[in-house]
């Protein structure tokens, strides 16, 4: 657990030393040009990368949060540094040096939010894979289904089919029966007059 939050939080503490360690840039010294710049988006991009890789140690909701407190704790120290040491720096750039500090700072966010996003996209993509799995799937149960209907369909006309001549054989039989029995009980009767003739 301690070797965990210690890999954690080491990226959110050189997060703060990187922004802290832009006080001590004076762009006056690198006055070269193109120098001066390369400095600045160096610190930038190791700022962006921290904030990036914080992101995905700490997530979105907590890493946010880590990196505000490390913007707001280091623009605070960096604010009593150059106020006890205004010597050094000139505190009427107060505001200019917290400008910096912020400005490193909300790289950091950036590559937090840039990560954010790619990782959303990559869930996204494998969100949209799947719905076509699972559409492609329901798409061969759904012929399933309607081949099963078909065959109770067909079923229920079988029988409804042998039902209905099962029905007419019955009644043909018995109206076979009947005209024979009539038939018989005729034979009958005439047998009786004739016997009665007799």
């Amino acid at each position: 657990m301690i070797k965990n939050a210690l890999a954690n939080y080491s990226t959110p503490t050189l997060l703060g030393l990187l922004i802290f360690s832009s006080n001590f840039l004076n762009t006056d010294l690198f006055n070269f040009g193109e120098q001066n710049f390369a400095v600045w988006f160096v610190l930038s991009v190791f700022c962006f990368a921290s904030g990036w890789y914080i992101n995905r140690t700490l997530g979105w909701h907590h890493g946010g949060k880590v990196i505000f407190a490390v913007i707001v704790s280091v623009t605070a120290v960096s604010m009593v540094l150059i106020m006890f040491f205004s010597d050094y720096f000139s505190a009427n750039e107060l505001i200019l040096f917290s400008l910096r500090n912020i400005t490193l700072g909300s790289m950091g966010i950036f590559g937090m939010a840039i990560q954010e996003i790619l990782a959303g996209e990559k869930q996204a993509l494998i969100l949209t894979e799947k719905v076509k799995l699972l559409e492609a799937s329901a798409g061969g149960a759904k012929k399933e289904a309607e081949l099963v209907l078909r065959e109770a369909y067909t079923k229920s006309d079988k029988i409804i089919f042998d039902a209905t001549s099962n029905a007419k054989n019955t009644i043909l039989k018995k109206e076979r029966i009947e005209s024979e029995l009539k038939e018989f009980i005729q034979a009958e009767k005439e047998l009786i007059k004739r016997y009665e003739e007799l």
